[in-house]
Formats: C-alpha cells, structure tokens, sequence
C-alpha cells in the first residue's frame, strides 16, 4: 500500500469515527445483539447440528469460559445427543456438586444415567425433581427406572401420562409395549405395538417387536401393517428365527426360504441362518 492510499484510509477512518459518535447505549445495544447470536447459535448446536460437532464446539466454549455452567450444561446434552452418556454424567456430576443443577437439569441428569444404565442414581435424580415439573420427558424417564425395578403399576402409570404429554408417543408406546413383553403380556404388549405403528408408520422397532410378540404365541404369520418389501422379508427372517427357538424348526425352515425369496436384494443373514440350519 502506497503512502497516499494509507493516508487516504486513515483519514476516512478518523471522519468515520468522529461522524458515528458512538454512545455508551450503541454500544451495550452491540453487546446484547452478541448475545442473541450466541443463543441463537448455541440452541442451533443443540438441536439440528451434528451432535459430534456440537460437542466440540461447546468443550471448547468452556475451555474459553470455564466459569459459564450454562456451557457445561449445553455440552453435557450434546456428549447425550452423540452417545456419549458417561462423558455427560461426570459433566452433571460437577454441576451437582457446585450446587448448579435446576429441576430440567436433574431430569436431563437421568436422562444420561438411563442411557449409562445406571438406574440407581436415575431414580435418585428423578425423585430430586418436584412434583411440579410434569413433562414428557420426566415421565418417559420414570416409566422407564419403574420397569428396571419390575413395579409395573407405577410404569404403566408413568406411560400412560407420557403418552398424553406428547404429539408423537410412537416411541414411547414401543417401550411400553417391550414392558408387556417382558411381563409376557403378549396381547397387551401387541395392542400397544400396533399403537405405536399407527402413530409412525415407520418406526421398525415396533413392527419387529410386534412379530417377535405374535411369535411368542407361536403366530408366526406377519401382522397386517404398513411395510416396505424389505421391511417384509426382515419381518419373516425374524419370525423364522423366532420359530427355530420355540422349536418349530421346519416352520422356521419355511419361512427363512420365504425372507430369501422376497428380499429385493441379496439377504446374506437369511441364507447363512438357512445353512446353519442344515448342518
């Protein structure tokens, strides 16, 4: 840059500064637009970025802060968002030993614990949040450490009203619907299963668990539901393998060959299960 260029750049900015006279206002009115950028884009790194990159972003927000509880917190619900529970408990665990942990933030708190499977210490965080707090969520939760505990009236109880804190209950009616299996409940465990179909109509889970369920009763024949041609020949490899356990071996002969025949591509579990089952 030539001396005259320079020249000509520092004048402006001085007749920029003096024409602007910056208020003390202005400038706190900077300070709080900052801020809401980085609500902005701290709720964006929570709910639509990928959880791995929202980790790394809020770890080192809070090597930059360490002071901000409300970033350990952020990062400790990313470490969830990105399968990383034990990483995000001993995040909770710090922020309950200085005292900072509000009520949602106990209910997340157990959230990382269930997905720990340490349902001791979800039950302890979940019995520390008041009544108040009546949320999807916190329900899920309770259903959830009620079935570790097998008080099924208390989870029932608790499923019940999580379903009707939510608009999409398929998953939750899923994991219900597995507390009836487990009970072997088939037919309530099957009321609920379909439920969960009829909410999404995609959800797989339920539609395996629906045939493991039928097959339990040794209905080995698919349910009358929304599915895709792969999703049918998954369903009957399933029911196959569900009839070879019961020692319906010939049955489940049939129906292996069956999942071979409909899969629209090379269905390599199916044939191996075939050979296996002729050796």
């Amino acid at each position: 840059m030539t001396k005259s260029i320079l020249f000509s750049v520092l004048v402006s900015s001085a007749v920029l500064i003096s024409a602007c006279n910056v208020t003390d206002q202005e400038v706190d009115q900077k300070k709080v637009v900052g801020v809401v950028d980085e609500t902005n884009l701290n709720d964006i790194m929570l709910t639509v970025a990928d959880p791995n990159q929202a980790v790394n972003y809020f770890r080192n927000a809070v090597v930059e802060d360490p002071t901000r509880n409300d970033l350990k917190r952020n990062l400790a619900k990313s470490l969830v968002r990105a399968k990383r529970s034990q990483e995000a408990v001993e995040i909770y665990k710090q922020l309950d030993t200085a005292n900072e942990l509000a009520a949602q933030d106990r209910v997340d708190y157990a959230e990382a614990l269930v997905r720990s499977s340490n349902w001791k210490d979800a039950k302890i965080q979940l019995d520390r949040v008041p009544p108040t707090l009546e949320t999807f969520q916190r329900y899920r939760l309770e259903a959830l450490v009620a079935d570790s505990q097998k008080q099924w009236k208390k989870s029932d109880s608790f499923y019940q009203t999580a379903v009707g804190l939510t608009t999409k209950p398929a998953n939750v009616l899923n994991n219900w619907g597995f507390s009836k299996l487990t009970r072997k409940d088939y037919k309530g465990a099957e009321a609920l299963f379909v439920r969960a179909i009829t909410s999404d109509s995609k959800i797989f889970t339920a539609k395996n668990n629906l045939v493991l369920s039928r097959a339990s009763r040794k209905v080995y024949t698919l349910p009358v539901i929304p599915m895709t041609q792969t999703e049918r020949a998954e369903l009957t490899y399933t029911a196959a393998l569900a009839a070879i356990k019961h020692g319906d071996k010939q049955t489940g002969r049939n129906l292996l060959e069956k999942a071979i025949e409909l899969h629209p591509r090379h269905f390599e579990a199916a044939i191996r299960s075939l050979k296996g089952l002729s050796t």
